[in-house]
């Protein structure tokens, strides 16, 4: 039966708290900021790791044949 004088003890406890409950001073208190610091921590992990293997692209452009220089050989396109 220490299951239902747990019930017993929530149910006596919950409207004592509903009435010292001030909407008007309703804070997101230490929880909400360590969710918000932990999502900002997450945001610049993931800016760091992708600036990271944004530096470890390399990319040429080709170049333009037709400003290539009569001497160059063109190139076939494929059959």
């Amino acid at each position: 039966m220490p299951d239902m004088s747990a019930h017993l003890a929530l149910t006596q406890l919950v409207p004592f708290a509903a009435e010292e409950l001030d909407k008007n001073k309703v804070t997101p208190g230490v929880l909400g900021f360590v969710v918000f610091a932990a999502l900002a921590l997450a945001v610049w992990m993931l800016m760091k790791s992708m600036n990271r293997h944004m530096g470890k692209i390399t990319f040429e452009e080709a170049p333009d044949p037709a400003a290539a220089g009569p001497d160059t050989p063109k190139a076939t396109p494929a059959k």
